[in-house]
């Protein structure tokens, strides 16, 4: 087992991260944090959820936790799996397990068993890195410091046998890919031979939990050589029918051009299919967005209008996928409109028009006397509005 020098991080140091630890040591058991924590800080990248690792059965935990009244969720007893909340924060807290038979999604464990083979059954190689609570780092595949620093990503063990143990590794492996992969890194063809060949496992799968990690996928800085190697490898299409990349390499060049954060709506709308909605079961939200995003880009609303009636971000999203349908460069006068669209306010009320109008009447004014405001570039005044 390697050791890597001591780290110091407020996420660990801090008194619930530590609490949380003290609860299994201080009764003699081994607590490690592990997974994306470390692997993140490692990497300088924002650290999030913090899992901890034990060699107490959740049984033992659960009983730790009632004797110190701390509040225990059993959140995955049957996979080792329970929360402690601990001053508002949660801990998910795993014990060291094995997987004595998987089934694609399901497992039969056995736990308590050795830090070593713990590591053992996790997916890559840089989520198998756990640190104690004084910040001693732990490699037991001996493999994941090296991987990080070279910017590997890779399978412990066989990939082979890791995706039949769970087939959503397939898409974990480009969603990693993607975040945590050097720019100009390359795929190797070992790896994306064995999720090819095990594509068809993905139909096993929930639309749920293909759609988190798609949109997982779709948020990295720049997914597009992780899903053009989906699209290669015939992985794609499990994901999302009739998806389509054209515009996809426009619409980030406009997002990196622009400033613009990572939109995984926008890049959705860019990407297309037949049903994605339905197929990556998207919030109400997201399909709204989507939905939206498409049909305003292949509109001819000009940007004033967009900003007015969307919002800046909305519309300048919709200008983007716009330009990259259409393979044109960004028309920064209308970039500009949309941005004072937004921040334009309609001067004329219903109660300016009344008694005089009522009803459909009424909606009909408002509704011309609108689109001639907006067609002023939202120059005219309510007083020339209300002599209009």
């Amino acid at each position: 087992m390697n050791q890597s020098p001591i780290i110091s991080a407020d996420w660990l140091s801090n008194s619930t991260t530590q609490a949380a630890l003290a609860l299994l040591s201080d009764a003699g058991h081994q607590a490690y944090v592990v997974g994306g924590a470390v692997r993140n800080h490692l990497m300088g990248h924002a650290v999030g959820d913090i899992d901890i690792a034990t060699d107490a059965t959740p049984k033992q935990v659960i009983k730790l936790a009632q004797a110190a009244s701390v509040k225990c969720v059993e959140t995955g007893v049957e996979h080792g799996t329970v929360t402690l909340i601990l001053s508002g924060e949660s801990y998910e807290v795993t014990s060291f397990r094995r997987d004595v038979e998987a089934h694609g999604r399901r497992a039969t464990v056995v736990f308590g068993i050795s830090l070593t083979e713990d590591a053992m059954r996790r997916d890559f190689t840089i989520n198998a890195l756990y640190v104690d609570a004084g910040g001693a780092i732990s490699d037991p595949t001996g493999q994941g410091l090296d991987d990080l620093r070279r910017g590997l990503l890779r399978f412990i063990g066989s990939a082979h046998h890791r995706i039949r143990e769970d087939y959503l590794r397939i898409l974990r492996f480009f969603r990693f890919h993607a975040h945590y992969a050097p720019p100009d890194a390359g795929f190797d063809p070992d790896i994306l031979a064995a999720c090819a060949a095990l594509a068809d496992g993905l139909d096993q799968l929930s639309r749920e939990r293909i759609g988190a990690e798609m949109i997982k996928l779709l948020c990295a800085q720049n997914p597009a050589p992780a899903l053009a190697a989906m699209e290669q490898a015939g992985i794609l299409h499990h994901c999302i029918t009739g998806a389509n990349l054209r515009a996809l390499g426009p619409v980030l060049h406009f997002e990196a051009e622009r400033g613009f954060a990572p939109d995984p709506a926008l890049r959705l709308a860019a990407i297309g299919g037949e049903d994605p909605q339905t197929e990556l079961r998207l919030s109400k939200s997201m399909t709204q967005n989507v939905a939206v995003l498409r049909e305003t880009a292949t509109g001819n609303m000009a940007g004033a209008e967009l900003g007015y009636r969307h919002g800046e971000k909305m519309a300048h999203a919709a200008l983007m996928l716009r330009h990259a349908f259409f393979e044109t460069t960004l028309d920064l006068s209308e970039w500009e409109a949309a941005t004072l669209g937004a921040q334009a306010e309609f001067p004329i009320r219903a109660a300016d028009l009344m008694p005089k109008l009522q009803g459909p009447d009424l909606g009909k004014a408002l509704a011309e006397l609108e689109a001639r405001w907006i067609a002023s570039g939202f120059r005219l005044t309510r007083s020339d509005l209300l002599a209009l």
